[in-house]
């Protein structure tokens, strides 16, 4: 099947340090994909895999950060890995665009380059709505990036965890109301948990879920202080809105 290039948008990340061309209608890169990439930790010359790529936001913003990496982005949508491998070029990263459904079995993953356990991070944004409660949108590559399938979120971790080295970390952001969920997946594994919750507003529950797992891993799980985008009075948060700039990263990324 040819692939063909969505009508899409040039759009500035980082504070104009990353240009993206996304689609201009469907799942469009945004304040989620700038939180996975601030709290991921990489170092020059490890092998990074982001899972659900999409375009490529979350994994070129960690590489525009940390030079030097061995960067791969998994797509299942191979219009989406037009843009995703036009982006990297684009951006001057070297980068390798794989096409591949995140769920497909192992030797899948090996032919694609993906070996067991030979990845330093990876990083993903899983579909996270669930279809039992959210009516799926009429865009169908937009509900395909946003809404998951019965067990989507254990066949990510396990494709993870499968691909990382011993010690590796896998970063994820995932619904705040699905935290349990998230732990769940992680119990076969993974451990060494920390958690930053996400708050759309100061004054609301959290949003999202900010959660780094080491394959392996032993130490208790930690719950850092939460992150507001906006203040009490509905103010971008001078903090986060510097993180969303690429001017910092989040203490998942540090410690």
């Amino acid at each position: 099947m040819s692939e063909t290039i969505p009508e899409y948008t040039e759009d500035a990340f980082l504070g104009g340090q990353l240009h993206l061309r996304q689609p201009r209608s469907g799942h469009r890169a945004g304040h989620d994909a700038m939180l996975l990439a601030a709290a991921s930790r990489a170092y020059q010359g490890e092998r990074v895999v982001e899972f659900g790529a999409g375009v490529g936001a979350a994994g070129l913003a960690v590489a525009k950060r940390v030079g030097g990496i061995d960067l791969t982005l998994v797509e299942i949508d191979s219009n989406l890995a037009v843009l995703a491998r036009h982006n990297a070029v684009a951006n001057g990263i070297a980068a390798r665009v794989v096409v591949l459904d995140v769920t497909a079995p192992a030797q899948d993953f090996s032919a694609a380059g993906l070996a067991p356990d030979n990845a330093d991070l990876v990083l993903m944004n899983p579909p996270f709505n669930n279809a039992a409660r959210h009516r799926a949108s009429p865009d169908l590559a937009r509900a395909s990036a946003h809404v998951a399938a019965p067990g989507a979120l254990e066949q990510w971790t396990a494709a993870a965890r499968r691909i990382l080295r011993p010690g590796g970390i896998l970063t994820l952001i995932w619904r705040a109301d699905g935290l349990a969920d998230a732990l769940a997946a992680l119990t076969r594994g993974f451990g060494s948990l920390v958690i930053v919750p996400v708050h759309g507003d100061a004054r609301k529950p959290a949003i999202r879920v900010l959660v780094r797992a080491v394959k392996g891993g032993k130490a208790p799980t930690q719950i850092l202080s939460a992150l507001m985008l906006n203040d009490e009075k509905g103010r971008p948060d001078p903090q986060t809105s510097a993180i969303l700039a690429g001017q910092g990263r989040l203490p998942l990324a540090i410690a």
